[in-house]
């Protein structure tokens, strides 16, 4: 019986004869690897896998394993990753990003080395790469040593202004990603520093380019829908507000969800919070808060301690709107996460008991 992975797939160095001996190998590194190979080598034609939680309620998923790998397949074609690639698992295995990296190893043969998920997860290393993902405080605090991978996707949370500024002067070739756990991980990429300009890879841009046999629109309250019948047999409507470029690309403009009405004024959070990130040095979102008079009134939650003139200083940069400029700005030592590492806001806000 021929194995369910390619024939010049290794991990962390060694290569199997068997599904059953890399089975047994993956025992000796981690729980998590090892009964996701077994969920991935059994006859089953689904997997059921988390959602992040960032958005809401974390909740179980059903993904064709045959869905999975044509997202493997599409990713190895786009970054003309074929057999023999080395690539470096840092994310959660328990997670779609996590699981996506050893489908991607398996279905196309690459030499993937898996290390324990942290928030510096090159900072014992010194192999280089060809390709690796990871969430942008990962990225943030790998900066020194980034030159390891070739090839970067992040997900799992926005690129801040202060760190696309930082990835401008790396050599490694970065690239943001738009997905989620029902997309089984990213269905369009956006090239985000100069380096890099291979013939296969989109040049820095301000917009995400969607990976082949994807089709997108949008709905009537501006959301982006997605058909990618490769990878999914429903069109997925998203709460992501967008502009389309073209019929292949768009451009993130914030979540619907977020969008703050302030005594009738629509405000998107993600577009003022580009505005101040030139300004707010630490972590930090604008959200609504209940107001008797507005309806909501917008606020800015700082990670940190407090920074009492910073409020004064936001209206004298002369950055936002008259309407952008937060009623308030609250201080919390440190935001809720979930186990992904995305800020959920409402739970942060909570914690401020400011009735949201």
């Amino acid at each position: 019986m021929q194995n369910k992975f390619h024939l010049h797939f290794k991990l962390n160095d060694k290569s199997f004869s068997s599904e059953i001996e890399l089975c047994n190998y993956a025992k000796e590194i981690s729980l998590e690897l090892s009964l996701f190979l077994e969920d991935w080598f059994n006859d089953k034609k689904n997997i059921i896998v988390k959602t992040s939680g960032s958005t809401g309620k974390p909740k179980s998923i059903q993904l064709s394993k045959e869905h999975m790998v044509n997202s493997a397949k599409a990713t190895g074609s786009y970054f003309n990753l074929g057999a023999s690639t080395t690539a470096l698992l840092c994310l959660p295995i328990n997670y779609i990003a996590g699981k996506m990296m050893l489908v991607r190893a398996l279905t196309l043969g690459w030499h993937l080395d898996v290390i324990a998920s942290s928030s510096k997860p090159l900072e014992n290393l010194s192999k280089t790469y060809d390709f690796s993902a990871m969430v942008p405080l990962q990225v943030e605090n790998s900066l020194s040593n980034l030159e390891l991978i070739k090839k970067l996707i992040v997900g799992g949370g926005v690129i801040s202004a202060s760190l696309h500024q930082k990835l401008q002067n790396v050599s490694t070739s970065v690239f943001a990603t738009y997905g989620m756990t029902e997309t089984i991980t990213h269905i369009a990429l956006k090239k985000i520093n100069e380096v890099g300009r291979e013939s296969t890879l989109a040049y820095k841009q301000n917009f995400y380019q969607c990976l082949p046999n994807v089709s997108i629109f949008i709905d009537n309250r501006n959301c982006l829908v997605i058909k990618a019948p490769s990878i999914s047999e429903e069109i997925i409507f998203t709460n992501d507000v967008v502009q389309l470029v073209s019929s292949n690309q768009f451009e993130w403009l914030g979540r619907f969800d977020n969008i703050i009405n302030s005594g009738g004024i629509k405000l998107n959070p993600e577009q003022i919070e580009n505005k101040l990130a030139k300004l707010v040095s630490n972590r930090f979102f604008v959200a609504g808060v209940k107001d008797q008079k507005l309806g909501e009134k917008l606020v800015l939650v700082v990670e940190g301690s407090e920074q009492p003139m910073l409020l004064e200083e936001i209206k004298n940069a002369r950055i936002l709107d008259k309407f952008e400029i937060p009623k308030n700005i609250y201080f919390i030592r440190n935001f809720i996460e979930t186990a992904t590492g995305k800020v959920q806001r409402t739970k942060s806000i909570d914690v401020l008991q400011l009735g949201v």
